[in-house]
């Protein structure tokens, strides 16, 4: 049996998330590389992976929850059907992620750039995306009911069929957004 000291950090993280959490604290490592890491499936409530370089990793149907990403890298990440409720992504890069199907729920997205990233049928209820930039996202039929987006940038984001209830847009740019039959903050379904 292996050691947590001899543990690949890959097998570590899946195996671990405690141990991984305790050697990132220890090493203070700042960006750890996991480049196109198969992490599908994997249970990785909690894990610290703030500033980690995820580009092209496999995270579909990965348990995330409250997990850090701040300021990671998730440029063609795969987050399809992850559950990240209440995980920070804070400052994030997710260019061309997909996070189709997955949920954010009081996720924190907070100047997060998910420009050209796919969020189709995502549920972001509760999610905080104040400053976020979504320009050119795919967000048919996502639920963002509640959602803060304070100041997002939805410039030429579609939104087909997206439920906004409650949500907050105050100085949202939407400039150029698809809005066919989405719900607007009020209620009402878009022209």
């Amino acid at each position: 049996m292996t050691s947590t000291s001899q543990a690949n950090p890959l097998e570590l993280l899946r195996s671990d998330v405690a141990a991984w959490n305790s050697q990132r604290e220890v090493r203070d490592s700042g960006s750890v590389s996991l480049v196109d890491a198969d992490l599908a499936g994997a249970d990785l409530a909690g894990a610290n992976l703030a500033g980690a370089d995820l580009t092209g990793a496999d995270l579909s149907g990965a348990d995330l929850t409250d997990a850090s990403l701040a300021g990671a890298n998730l440029t063609s990440a795969e987050f399809a059907g992850a559950v990240l409720t209440r995980a920070d992504l804070a400052g994030a890069v997710a260019h061309d992620a997909n996070f189709t199907g997955a949920f954010l729920t009081r996720a924190g997205l907070r100047d997060a750039d998910l420009t050209m990233a796919f969020l189709t049928s995502t549920f972001l209820g509760h999610a905080d995306l104040t400053g976020a930039d979504l320009s050119g996202a795919y967000m048919t039929s996502a639920f963002l009911g509640d959602a803060n987006l304070t100041g997002a940038i939805l410039i030429g984001t579609y939104l087909g069929k997206a439920n906004l209830t409650g949500a907050n847009i105050a100085a949202a740019v939407l400039d150029g957004a698809d809005l066919t039959g989405v719900t607007m903050p009020d209620g009402t379904e878009a022209g």
